[in-house]
């Protein structure tokens, strides 16, 4: 060979019990959100969020991910297919998730927890993107095993041959040849450890002399801008991105960008600091 490279030959399945299969990227998926539960629990959980509220923080958050980055998927990347055939809609084991509706999910499942339990929305959200920033870097190294999601060629000495499973052009459906590739799925997870490394040690020095929504807004800023960027490297997901100046990817995550950029504005301009102390419960009439 001309250059170096690395060959990934990892079998995505750890082991199956008849027709149980256990895969990596599944058990990577769930210890996105254990090692996030721990985060919350051991470092920013509050006076706020009883250990009952937390728990059931958490099945939200599970299936807003889960709902969001399927539903994402389905109608961001492939709506025709799917509106023609809704019941392929279910059968997420085939695979298919999208991080942009994954963060939509999360939104809009958040929202609803807030509202009934009389939270304030931006208080929470910043300490849960945080968590999810940690959680994203689980699940590209599981989309690392799955060999998916993977980069253009390339001739750096890191780049990863996928020899065990055959890799399809998505625009013409051929066979693509076994070359060295951006691991794309490792420029993602490494953003997002280092992503989360500055939010959680900026939360632990400084959130008490912050806005609420100021740590949201950068996170905001900087996994979007992350992921923008490294859509440059990446192959195109389905057909219809070919010829296109910016990608699905890139498109999706404008928005949330420029979101991130209106939030942090918008926390800079106000002088007063929310507080960081329970919210006093109103008392019931009669007592």
């Amino acid at each position: 060979m001309i250059f170096n490279a690395i060959p990934w030959n990892i079998d995505p399945e750890i082991f199956s019990i008849g027709q149980l299969s256990i895969r990596w990227y599944g058990l990577l998926f769930a210890s996105a959100f254990l090692s996030g539960y721990f985060v919350f629990t051991r470092f920013l959980t509050t006076d706020r969020l009883t250990s009952e509220m937390l728990d059931e923080l958490l099945i939200y958050i599970v299936v807003g991910t889960v709902l969001g980055a399927r539903l994402g998927h389905c109608f961001f990347y492939e709506p025709e297919y799917f509106l023609k055939n809704p019941v392929e809609i279910l059968k997420i084991w085939k695979g298919g998730l999208a991080s942009h509706g994954a963060a939509i999910g999360i939104l809009l499942s958040l929202w609803l927890y807030i509202r009934k339990h009389k939270l304030s929305f931006l208080w929470l959200i910043d300490r849960i993107v945080i968590i999810v920033a940690l959680g994203g870097a689980f699940i590209r190294i599981g989309n690392l095993f799955n060999s998916e999601i993977y980069g253009l060629p390339t001739n750096l000495p890191w780049g990863f041959e996928f020899v065990r499973d055959k890799l399809y052009d998505p625009i013409t459906g051929a066979l693509l040849p076994v070359v060295p590739r951006h691991p794309t799925q490792l420029y993602e997870a490494l953003s997002y450890i280092l992503i989360f490394t500055a939010l959680f040690i900026f939360y632990r020095k400084r959130h008490m002399k912050v806005r609420d929504g100021f740590i949201f807004g950068v996170f905001m800023i900087l996994l979007f801008s992350a992921r923008f960027f490294i859509e440059y490297v990446k192959n195109d997901q389905v057909a219809f991105e070919a010829g296109m100046s910016f990608n699905m990817g890139q498109l999706l995550s404008l928005p949330f960008i420029f979101a991130g950029v209106v939030v942090v504005i918008w926390t800079k301009r106000k002088p007063q600091y929310f507080s960081s102390k329970p919210i006093p419960k109103k008392p019931k009439k009669g007592k």
